[in-house]
């Protein structure tokens, strides 16, 4: 291939490599330049372009890009038309996608301008979704070259989702609630339904081999593919109870434990052909862990050794879970310990809808609206009581005389809510487990319905954000475990966690409260309608 400036004469039959205006018109690079097109070119006082003559020898990107496409391809890949040297492989139902890696990067050592890309290898897709993409990046690629990567052969397919009966055996023990061992089962479901799988049956036994072996023989017996257990307890050992209970039922242990975290605890096995997995415990997450990893190989009836799991350890660094226990270095707490909770009252506003007055000196009863919160988070199990002032802080502050409040100034308060929060946060004691946030107006909140809140607060089943509902619509204050207090001061802008809150789903509980919770004063209509009087009126 020929490529560089020619003058019209001289371009008849190349290929446009830069678009060109035309007057009126583009021509748009990759466009053939026939006669017509030439005499467009000329017209608008164009002598001169950069093409790209091919030669015998070349293939034209197009039919390169089809042809390799095509050689790559194996079983479940639909193959695009190419375009401007681009051809797009699509799933053809959804799957696991599987790749020869080292063939892959052979083919992309052959010559710079072929090109192939694709999605990470193992990766769960949905039928339709583009699963890699080959691109000749010159105009035309060598004829000897193009058949050299053909030869290459195929690289990648999409081994699809087989619809499997699972059987579910989860041990108990006295302190593990139902409760999570339902939404356990409820997470697995979800995860099963993506690939056309179900739960055929559960076992729920004590956490010990036996009942486990049992549990296991009974549910190969259902009709079975795929046996998933999950124990009220770490495994730890090879010596284990989810270990010692697939030996129990007859079967082996493959492996125990993988370089994937969160996924450490995961344990292999096997059963009469059947493949057993002994789930760790961030399973109970939604979260993507390596327990996903395996399970979707599994469930596509890709075989999984133990070889294949040590080498999961390149690319296994995963996000840290949030309801893992964190930061580890800290002591366990003694049984029984109550959380110490902050109370942290928004009081820095401008009050903007309230039309100049500061509504929360407001008075309702004869007592400020700041006031009353604070009053009511005083009067909670809350460890201690901190108000963010901000706006007319002064006049907040004297609202506050007397009360055994902590007042913190926040000089940002004109940059949004998020400001405020970062104050309220920064600097609380080491040891407090979480903070619940109260909005400075907000007078139907009570101390009963911030203890409630507090008693929700649950870190070893998961309950890290606790909201309170309305009927279902949630509502404030929201208590945040400690472990959410680096994410909501990095919150920027006039707004709180909320989206904290959608992306953490199997962090949240949710507590029904009623009308209090969503029911704040912001306008003088809203004020007279409860009752209240602006401070200048009072």
């Amino acid at each position: 291939m020929k490529f560089g400036p020619a003058p019209l004469a001289e371009a008849g039959g190349a290929i446009l490599a830069h678009s060109v205006r035309a007057g009126e018109r583009t021509v748009r690079k990759g466009t053939r330049l026939t006669p017509d097109v030439l005499a467009m070119l000329a017209a608008a006082g164009i002598g001169e372009v950069t093409v790209a003559h091919l030669g015998p020898e070349d293939v034209h990107e197009d039919e390169a890009a089809g042809r390799l496409a095509a050689a790559l391809s194996g079983s479940g890949i639909i193959v695009e038309a190419p375009f401007t040297g681009r051809s797009n492989l699509h799933a053809e139902a959804a799957g696991v996608l599987v790749i020869d890696r080292a063939r892959v990067d052979a083919l992309n050592r052959i010559d710079p301008a072929i090109t192939f890309a694709t999605l990470p290898e193992f990766a769960p897709v949905e039928a339709g979704r583009m699963v890699g993409t080959v691109k000749i990046i010159p105009f035309a690629v060598d004829r000897a070259r193009l058949a050299v990567a053909e030869a290459v052969g195929e690289t990648i397919r999409v081994a699809p989702f087989r619809g499997l009966k699972v059987g579910l055996v989860a041990t108990t023990l006295p302190a593990l609630k139902p409760s999570v061992m339902d939404k356990t089962r409820r997470l697995l479901e979800e995860r099963l339904a993506l690939a056309g799988a179900r739960v055929i049956g559960e076992r729920r036994v004590p956490h010990a081999p036996e009942p486990v072996g049992v549990a296991l023989g009974e549910l190969r017996g259902l009709g079975a593919d795929l046996l998933i257990v999950f124990g009220a307890s770490a495994t730890v050992d090879a010596a284990d109870v989810v270990p010692a209970g697939i030996e129990a039922a007859g079967g082996r242990v493959l492996r125990v434990g993988m370089p994937v975290d969160p996924g450490n605890l995961l344990v292999l096995g096997g059963l009469d052909g059947l493949p057993v997995l002994g789930a760790p415990g961030c399973a109970r997450s939604p979260k993507e862990n390596g327990f996903d990893w395996v399970l979707q190989r599994l469930l596509a009836g890709i075989e999984v050794s133990p070889g294949d799991i040590a080498g999961l350890g390149v690319g296994g660094l995963l996000m840290e879970i949030v309801s893992r226990p964190q930061p580890r270095e800290r002591a366990p707490e003694p049984a029984g310990r109550r959380p110490k909770v902050a109370a942290i009252v928004l009081a820095a506003g401008q009050s903007r809808r309230m039309g100049g007055p500061n509504k929360l000196v407001a008075t309702l009863g004869g007592r400020p609206l700041v006031r009353i919160v604070a009053e009511a988070a005083l009067a909670s199990r809350a460890a201690l009581v901190r108000v963010v002032t901000g706006n007319l802080a002064d006049r907040v502050g004297a609202a506050l005389e007397g009360a055994p409040v902590e007042i913190v100034h926040n000089p940002d308060f004109a940059e949004g809510l998020s400001t405020s929060l970062r104050v309220g946060l920064a600097g609380l004691p080491e040891d407090i487990d979480a903070a619940i946030v109260l909005l400075g107006d907000m007078p139907a909140i009570d101390a009963a319905t911030v203890d409630r809140l507090i008693d929700a607060f649950d870190p070893a089943a998961g309950a890290l954000i606790v909201v309170p509902t309305s009927e279902g619509k949630r509502g404030n204050p929201v208590l945040w475990s400690s472990r959410f207090f680096a994410d909501l001061a990095a919150v920027q802008g006039d707004t709180g966690g909320r989206h904290l809150i959608g992306a953490n789903p199997d962090a949240v509980a949710e507590v029904e409260i009623g009308r209090a919770v969503t029911l704040d004063i912001d306008t003088p209509e809203e004020l007279a309608a409860a009752g209240g009087a602006l401070a200048e009126e009072a």
